[in-house]
């Protein structure tokens, strides 16, 4: 019998994506509430709770009160919003976090979807602090680019239709200048990390894609490696999978510019390990599809890990 799946939030940004996505699929059965029925609670409580998994793609409360709703009916969850991301009782969506993840995923009745610049930074953090290379209270600094649909709806209107009111005309802003941001916190919880990072996201006018940077001083990190040690690092982490792409280190030398967009359409990322030998600093980067790997391509393959134990 094909699993029941419910996208509670199915018309925003990141609902449409998975729907997408899953529309094709004949393993899975998509439920949906007719037009008519959008605004009854009811009918969106027996949907939750007769899915054997829903996706929450909904703001942080709408969430939590879905969760309410139907966690005692048995329902797993797929949590795209903020809400869950640094609970300790939710397993977190990043398959590749470690080589336990994607069992802990695969077995969870909660599991919280990262945010997009959270799965860039955590990918090139996170393997160096659980190799004891970067030391947990480092001053992380983190710099990044997002398309705009990563605003949701507004943001994308605001940017499509110069016609509106509060339009935004500039091809490329920096934001959340009080340095708080709704995914430090997660970064800094499935990172590993104890100091709070510097993070300055910016938008360009691009609308799918994502470039997240995080450069270090080597003699700063444990034992003082070298740029060829972070890489190697960052190798054994990831190798034997897929999703994420380690760039060879030849490779990367090689490129003079990196693109955004490059993965805009694509569920993988790639990483970089940027610098030049015997210079003592290296830029991490990670490039990704900020609606792909980064929202809705990310739920899929986390739903994928889940539907191996419906």
């Amino acid at each position: 019998m094909a699993a029941k799946i419910f996208i509670d939030g199915e018309h925003g940004t990141t609902g449409l994506q998975i729907v997408t996505r899953l529309s094709a699929r004949d393993d899975i059965e998509l439920m949906s509430i007719a037009h008519e029925d959008r605004r009854d609670p009811e009918v969106r409580k027996a949907m939750l709770r007769d899915a054997d998994i829903a996706i929450l793609c909904l703001p942080d409360a709408a969430a939590r009160e879905a969760v309410a709703l139907a966690a005692d009916a048995g329902t797993r969850f797929i949590d795209a919003s903020t809400a869950h991301r640094t609970h300790p009782d939710w397993v977190f969506g990043y398959g590749e976090l470690n080589k336990d993840q994607k069992d802990k995923i695969a077995n969870a009745q909660f599991v919280s979807n990262p945010g997009c610049y959270s799965t860039g930074a955590i990918a090139l953090i996170a393997p160096l602090v659980q190799a004891g290379m970067l030391p947990e209270d480092y001053p992380i600094t983190i710099n990044a680019v997002s398309g705009y649909t990563g605003g949701g709806k507004q943001m994308i209107a605001q940017m499509e239709d110069p016609d509106l009111d509060d339009a935004i005309l500039s091809n490329h802003f920096a934001y959340a200048l009080t340095l708080a941001h709704k995914h430090v916190p997660e970064i800094i919880t499935r990172s590993g990390l104890t100091r709070e990072p510097i993070f300055t996201p910016n938008v360009g006018r691009f609308a799918q894609g994502m470039l997240v940077h995080v450069p270090l001083h080597l003699d700063l990190l444990n034992d003082a490696p070298d740029l060829v040690d972070v890489y190697r690092v960052l190798r054994e982490h990831y190798e034997g999978q897929d999703i994420v792409q380690l760039v060879p280190l030849i490779e990367s030398q090689e490129i003079s510019r990196l693109d955004p967009e490059q993965l805009a359409g694509h569920d993988t990322m790639r990483l970089y390990v940027f610098g030049t030998e015997g210079d003592g600093r290296v830029n991490l980067t990670a490039q990704l599809d900020n609606l792909g790997k980064g929202a809705s391509g990310a739920a899929v393959q986390n739903l994928d890990l889940m539907l191996t134990t419906v």
